[in-house]
């Protein structure tokens, strides 16, 4: 590699080992084998760096933690024990990968304080619902072939705003954060509730108002 990508991959290797606040230029220095003057070169400042390193190291957590495929599971297992197969994978990757979680909530932490990153950070936001709209496809298969793209859009955010939680959760308190068991118990219980729950009845139409 040349400075330029040996700068990138110490930057990246300071911002899970530091975090971005912390990371000094000397410690990219340090981390990368490359010399001061490099950073100005190919990157203008530390901050542009940091900047580019965020966003990749972004892209990289999503498509690791973020699995679209549901694996381990049996080919007639129903949509329920695929949703748990699916989630039980991407809490075991959240085990392997803290590092990597610390690094993605760095990200979102610099929204306000570096405004240039927010289109960035935007398209990397549609980008994983996308994908997690993929994964619910995988895991209801039939059942979804005949969902409308607005349908699927609103699954995919509600898939990741599950993701998120269950991940701020995992680096808060890993020992009671919720499981892909969990989740299951939890998605049984509130279809459960939905089906003994009456329909609503449709409001009575207002009587007409008298004569004078």
């Amino acid at each position: 590699m040349g400075h330029r990508e040996d700068l990138l991959v110490g930057a990246k290797r300071c911002l899970i080992e530091k975090g971005y606040g912390r990371t000094t230029t000397r410690d990219i220095v340090a981390a990368s084998g490359a010399n001061l003057a490099s950073i100005g070169y190919h990157y203008g400042s530390k901050d542009a760096l940091l900047n580019a390193a965020l966003l990749e190291a972004l892209d990289e957590s999503g498509k690791e933690i973020s699995p679209t495929e549901v694996t381990e599971v049996g080919p007639n297992a129903t949509p329920v024990e695929r949703f748990e197969a699916a989630w039980s994978q991407i809490v075991d990757k959240y085990n392997t990968n803290r590092q990597l979680l610390l690094a993605s909530f760095e990200v979102f932490a610099q929204v306000d304080r570096v405004p240039e990153l927010k289109p960035a950070l935007a398209d990397g936001v549609e980008q994983g619902r996308r994908a997690m709209a993929e994964l619910f496809q995988n895991i209801a298969g039939e059942d979804a072939e005949d969902m409308d793209e607005e349908s699927l859009h609103a699954v995919g955010a509600f898939f990741q705003a599950l993701a998120t939680g269950v991940m701020a959760q995992f680096l808060v308190d890993p020992e009671r954060a919720p499981s892909g068991r969990d989740l299951t118990l939890a998605l049984r219980a509130m279809l459960t509730w939905s089906a003994s729950t009456p329909e609503a009845p449709e409001a009575a139409e207002a009587p007409e108002a008298p004569e004078a």
